[in-house]
This record gives structure tokens, C-alpha cells and sequence, in this order.
């Protein structure tokens, strides 16, 4: 097993569009070819679109983008950009002398963050589109970029705890099949690494709370919780996945977000993980399952190292830790 870049995935394109002012931003995940793909969403509060496709029992068997994006429920307009970009390049089912792409999103809350009336919107989402056909280096960008422009975590106290998190990315090479993942990290609750925190809701003196604990501390009535969150993660491969072994695969990788953050899937957040395979070489379901679960670990970790400090909320590089 070894460490390889995301661009390295060569069946995908990956580009991002932002609008910093604005503290919000989109990622588009681009299949020419189109991928067989599952979802997972085990969050309480999940901002989605067109994810009913990608249930085993549906019809379709392919999809041609995963829109991830900023802008909460208003974010998801980003995917009629790549509506738009995938049509005009004859990227999709081609039905009726027509081209109709499949294009899967899901959004994060960052309203609060920069200019609430700003979000990504078909234009910003077409720019991403845009971006990932025209550098291939785009699929490697992590930190303030993309969908986590405006992404942050540790907001148990609310934001005078926060910290700015971002976007990352983390891939393998192992058997000769390659896989990798882009991590959206909008958690309430802190990032851990070796079962350490590393980014979450930090006190002024610059230690951490500990969510989880204070979360339990509070347990005997309601809880003061911001209920604007979300982590989005998607994979890719060039690993064969069937329908069902790709939704199974997203299932495993929320593995990988409870090892990487404490707490999760909790009634404010809307986490949720997406996993597109394209290509033809042969894996053992389980074991790459499992791998999956272990880049997406990474690729959370790697969205707070990446990230710088904004909007007045401190990053991993401002703590000196």
C-alpha cells in the first residue's frame, strides 16, 4: 500500500469553484464515463439531491457527478450547473437524441460563516465544472477551497469556540487498485487524531473542550447545540464495485468519520458519504471497504491540517500545538 494523489484516479475530474467574500464554495466530482455508486446518510439533518438514485434497487446504474457544496439547502442549485456543463459535453445517458447527465449533491451549512445571502448557485457550480477539465493539479487543492471554503468544526459552544476547517483529500495505491477521497468537513463536534483532538471547540486559553464529554454532561436536559453542520466525503476508484457493493462501501466509511470525529452523526448533522467506482480491476469487497474507511479517516484529518484561520476563527496552524 502506498500513498498516491487523487489526480492519480485518472476515470475522475475534480474542480472547485469559491467565492471567499461570500465564505462559501462547491466541488464538482466528474466521471466522463459514468460510476456505479452508493450513498450513506446517517446524519440527522442532511441537505441532498438525486441520492434515491443511487439506492441498489433503482434503475439507474451509472451517475456522472457528485456535486458536494456550501450553501445548505440553497448550495444544491450547484449541481444544475453541472447540469449544464455535462450536457453541453455530451457527457451522459444519451436518450431520445437528448444527453441527460446524473448529477448526485449534497450540501453543508456555512451560511453563518461569510455572506448569508451568498451561495454556490448554477453559475458557481458550472465554474467548477470548468476548473476540474482544465487543471488536473485542482484535484489535490485541500483546505480553504471548494466546498470548504466556508467549512468549520467544534461548535458545541457555538462559534466562540469554533475553528475554520476545509476541505480535504487522502489517497492509496494497493493491489493495483487506487482509491481515494474528498472530505467536506463542517462537523459540530471536534477531529481527532490517534484518538486525540486536534481541531474542534477551543477555549481562549487554547484548549479543548472535549464535545463529547460536554455533550454527555448535558445530557440530562437540552442540549445547547448549533444545528448547522455537516461532513460530506466522497470516494473514488478504479476498483469494480457492484451497485450494491458501492453502498455498501459508503455504509463502512462512516467507519472512518467516527474514528475521525467525536460526536458524529448527530440530530444536527447531516453527514453523509458517497462512493463512485470506475474501472475494471477486481477487489475483495470487504477488505476494500475497509480501505475506503481508512482514507476517509485521512482525508478528514488532512481538511483541518490544510486549513487556514478566516473569518475570525482560528485554524490547526494558529494554535501553535
Amino acid at each position: 500500500m502506498k500513498e498516491i494523489k487523487i489526480k492519480d484516479i485518472t476515470e475522475f475530474k475534480i474542480g472547485h469553484a469559491e467565492n471567499p467574500a461570500g465564505g462559501t464554495g462547491c466541488t464538482a466530482i466528474i466521471c466522463p464515463e459514468g460510476a456505479i455508486s452508493g450513498c450513506e446518510v446517517r446524519g440527522g439533518g442532511p441537505a441532498s439531491r438525486e441520492t434515491p438514485l443511487l439506492d441498489p434497487v433503482k434503475n439507474a446504474q451509472e451517475i456522472h457527478a457528485v456535486m458536494l457544496s456550501g450553501g445548505s439547502a440553497f448550495g444544491l442549485a450547484a449541481g444544475d450547473g453541472a447540469m449544464s456543463y455535462l450536457e453541453e459535453n455530451k457527457i451522459g445517458y444519451q436518450l431520445a437524441g437528448c444527453v441527460i447527465p446524473l448529477v448526485v449533491g449534497a450540501s453543508i451549512f456555512d451560511l453563518l460563516v461569510g455572506e448569508p445571502g451568498i451561495r454556490p448557485d448554477k453559475e458557481m457550480g458550472y465554474e467548477a465544472c470548468v476548473e476540474a477539465f482544465s487543471s488536473s493539479d485542482s484535484a489535490d487543492l485541500q483546505g480553504n477551497v471548494g466546498a470548504g471554503t466556508g467549512a468549520t468544526v467544534g461548535k458545541m459552544n457555538g462559534p466562540s469556540e469554533a475553528m475554520k476547517s476545509g476541505l480535504g483529500v487522502y489517497a492509496i495505491e494497493s493491489a493495483g487498485v487506487k482509491l481515494g477521497a474528498i472530505a467536506v468537513v463542517n462537523a459540530l463536534g471536534d477531529v481527532l487524531e490517534d484518538g486525540k483532538i486536534i481541531a474542534g471547540a477551543v477555549k481562549a486559553d487554547g484548549t479543548f473542550t472535549d464535545s463529547a464529554r460536554l455533550m454527555v454532561e448535558r445530557m440530562g436536559g437540552e442540549p445547547s447545540i448549533q444545528r448547522e453542520n455537516t461532513t460530506l466525503v466522497c470516494l473514488i476508484t478504479d476498483g469494480a464495485l457492484s451497485k450494491i457493493e458501492a453502498n455498501k462501501t459508503a455504509q463502512v466509511m462512516h467507519n472512518g468519520l467516527a474514528r475521525a470525529i467525536s460526536p458524529v452523526h448527530t440530530a444536527a448533522d447531516g453527514d453523509t458519504t458517497f462512493c463512485m467506482s470506475c474501472g475494471s480491476k477486481e477487489v475483495n469487497p470487504d477488505a476494500f471497504a475497509q480501505a475506503a474507511a481508512m482514507v476517509t479517516e485521512k482525508a478528514i484529518q488532512n481538511a483541518v491540517k490544510n486549513t487556514k484561520g478566516a473569518y475570525g476563527l482560528p485554524a490547526i496552524c494558529d494554535l501553535g500545538k
